[in-house]
């Protein structure tokens, strides 16, 4: 069995929702680029979804919702009715298909904390779900602003992860910005959770990184000499990171060199790739070779590929 701890779903009915908000209160721009995320079935469309699965079937998927922070688009009410709306229908498909999802990560109306917090406990405690997903901005505040203070406090009560996804580009387009700025965005919020009084709080706070830490397993040396203080270089091995470097075995070891086994967790993307590469798996198959080509112990790829998810989302498998 492996784990795969940062897929992507959209739930229907809640991006249609959030689409039917837009529309009466968002520019035209906003608008085109939710009926964009709308179009890709394979992020919202089951059967589509279990066809790519059945090719790795001992890989079960935790569900995480990417793109876009729905309280970028709509008020506080109805960000919080939407993300109610989305957490409702990752709960049910966990439910429904054990045999595919092994659990997934709640959304939260963020540009309101004492809404958010509300749904954080709804979603973890009446749904059952695994922890929370936090943009690498939030309503243009960086991740150690005190506003997030209460939410931090909660996941660690929890003893759940956090999983970070960059932001969209304020421009939201989907060029440049997109190849290489959702990785300065995590890197840069990974920057301002490590030097700032948040792991010092909070030193059992858990967050999940996409695409192995970005840019801070390259640049670790010259974040070393450069960071604003020591405990920087030191708080930033504190973060569990996903192998979505959609194949490649060099980087891979980047980022164990810096991070280790304990903090790598398999994760692809999935099924982003999919949508691009016909008849094929896309990520998976690209992820899946590029993890087992690590000159590692096989004892730690089994942790990379089940036992961290299993101990970091206190599963029972």
């Amino acid at each position: 069995m492996k784990i795969d701890i940062y897929t992507h779903w959209w739930p229907k009915k809640a991006a249609r929702a959030l689409l039917e908000k837009a529309k009466a209160g968002s520019d035209a721009t906003s608008v085109k680029y939710l009926q964009r995320r709308e179009s890709r079935t394979a992020v919202n469309d089951l059967d589509l979804r279990f066809r790519f699965m059945d090719r790795h079937p001992e890989v079960l998927h935790v569900l995480t919702i990417s793109n876009p922070p729905v309280e970028v688009f709509v008020g506080p009410r109805d960000a919080a009715e939407i993300s109610a709306m989305a957490n409702d229908e990752l709960a049910e498909l966990v439910v429904n298909y054990p045999n595919r999802f092994v659990g997934a990560v709640a959304i939260l109306p963020m540009n309101d904390m004492d809404l958010a917090l509300k749904e954080c406990d709804r979603a973890i405690k009446d749904l059952g779900l695994k922890g929370v997903r936090l943009y690498s901005t939030v309503m243009g505040e960086a991740l150690d602003s005190p506003r997030l203070r209460p939410l931090y406090a909660k996941m660690v009560e929890y003893d759940l992860p956090i999983w970070l996804h960059p932001t969209e580009p304020a421009s939201l387009s989907v060029g440049q910005e997109t190849l290489l700025g959702w990785e300065y965005e995590t890197s840069k919020a990974m920057l301002a959770l490590a030097s700032s009084w948040v792991f010092e709080e909070f030193p059992t706070l858990k967050v999940i990184t996409h695409h192995l830490g970005s840019m801070i397993p390259f640049f670790e040396q010259r974040i070393r000499w450069l960071a604003p203080n020591r405990k920087t270089h030191a708080n930033l091995r504190r973060f569990y990171n996903d192998t979505a470097l959609y194949g490649s075995t060099p980087a891979l070891m980047c980022g164990y060199a810096f991070f280790g086994a304990d903090h790598i967790l398999f994760g692809t993307d999935m099924p982003l790739g999919s949508m691009y590469i016909k008849n094929s798996a896309g990520f998976m198959e690209w992820t899946l070779r590029a993890v087992e080509g690590m000159d590692i112990p096989r004892a730690e790829k089994e942790k990379i590929y089940l036992e961290n998810a299993v101990e970091l989302l206190n599963l029972a498998v």
